[in-house]
């Protein structure tokens, strides 16, 4: 027989109210706590960081691009996309993007991405060439792109109309937009030894060069277009006389033998020179691209002028053997005229 069971322990017994139903044991308060904030993993930063930083190079190099301009050149030889730069003043003011041919395939289009700085240069008289070595009458030039390469001028212009289209030059400009000075025009018999790029003097001192030329168009004579530069283009003054001071001037008479040049340069490459006439101060300083007459030589070019030419036909009824055209007509040693 199994024992009826004991009494219930008191802490165990359900709550026995007088007059209601028994209850269950009653649980303690639970302790509530607040939710922490949620925290990225480390595994996150990295990737977020590098988003950022390549965010920042986008937005730097689209702030930092200028216009895009195509310049047509003849030949692109040591140009290189991606590499070759466009430089003035031996600063970068953009890069080649791309090179393709024209359509006729008469000459190559080089597309350049400007900078934010080099924009400026987008305007109509820019001017563009491809910067080589070169050996010419104004010396050697451009020997620093033996080891660095090839890259492309730039002069910029001062038009206010924008352009994108450009014609490059084959040669680099004689003279800059930035260089001060004066131009002026000579008309003369021939071109002699002068070629672009020449010196011009002033009482032996090199103070400009020759920056173009062209035959008249009646076929008489040339036309030459000289640059000086500031200070010296105050000492041009509208009485100036100009001449070819080229080859080696050896004259002969009762003084003796007289050796006239005016360095070794212009005996190998040519070259100008001017001067007031003997007596004259500097006159007035003659404007921008005034007209002068160029002589042969000094002599030519400071012998006073001639009045209304008189032409004669003189009859010999001997040999004319020694004489040559431009031998002079004297009358009692003074010159009269010369053989035509």
């Amino acid at each position: 027989m199994t024992s009826p069971p004991g009494p219930t322990p008191a802490s165990d017994a359900p709550r026995n109210d007088s007059n209601g139903p028994k209850l269950p044991p009653q649980l303690p308060d639970p302790d509530i706590e607040p939710r922490s904030r949620w925290l990225p993993s480390l595994v996150w930063v990295i990737p977020l960081i590098a988003a950022l930083i390549g965010i920042a190079l986008v937005i730097k190099s689209v702030t930092e691009k200028g216009p895009t301009i195509t310049i047509s050149f003849i030949s692109a030889e040591g140009l290189e996309p991606g590499k070759t730069k466009v430089k003035y003043k031996d600063v970068d003011v953009g890069a080649v993007k791309s090179i393709t041919l024209s359509k006729d395939l008469s000459h190559v289009l080089v597309q350049v991405q400007l900078t934010k700085e080099g924009e400026d240069f987008a305007v109509k008289d820019s001017r563009f060439w491809v910067v080589r070595p070169r050996v010419g009458a104004s010396g050697v030039s451009g020997l620093t792109t033996l080891l660095s390469g090839a890259y492309i001028g730039a002069d910029a212009g001062h038009s206010p109309d924008s352009e994108k289209n450009f014609v490059g030059l084959e040669t680099p400009p004689p003279i800059t937009g930035d260089q001060k000075g004066h131009q002026f025009i000579l008309h003369g018999d021939s071109l002699g030894s002068i070629d672009i790029g020449s010196p011009i003097f002033y009482r032996r001192v090199q103070v400009g060069q020759v920056v173009g030329f062209s035959l008249d168009k009646d076929g008489t004579g040339v036309t030459m277009q000289v640059f000086v530069s500031a200070p010296f283009d105050q000492y041009v003054g509208t009485n100036s006389r100009w001449w070819h001071a080229s080859g080696v001037d050896l004259r002969l008479d009762s003084s003796g033998f007289k050796l006239n040049t005016q360095s070794l340069a212009t005996v190998i490459v040519g070259g100008l020179s001017f001067q007031s006439p003997p007596g004259q101060g500097v006159g007035a300083q003659a404007p921008n691209n005034m007209t002068f007459r160029l002589g042969s030589d000094e002599g030519d070019a400071m012998r006073e002028p001639d009045g209304v030419p008189l032409r004669v036909v003189m009859n010999f009824n001997q040999s004319l053997r020694g004489l040559s055209v431009g031998a002079p007509v004297d009358f009692r040693g003074i010159v009269l005229g010369q053989v035509t």
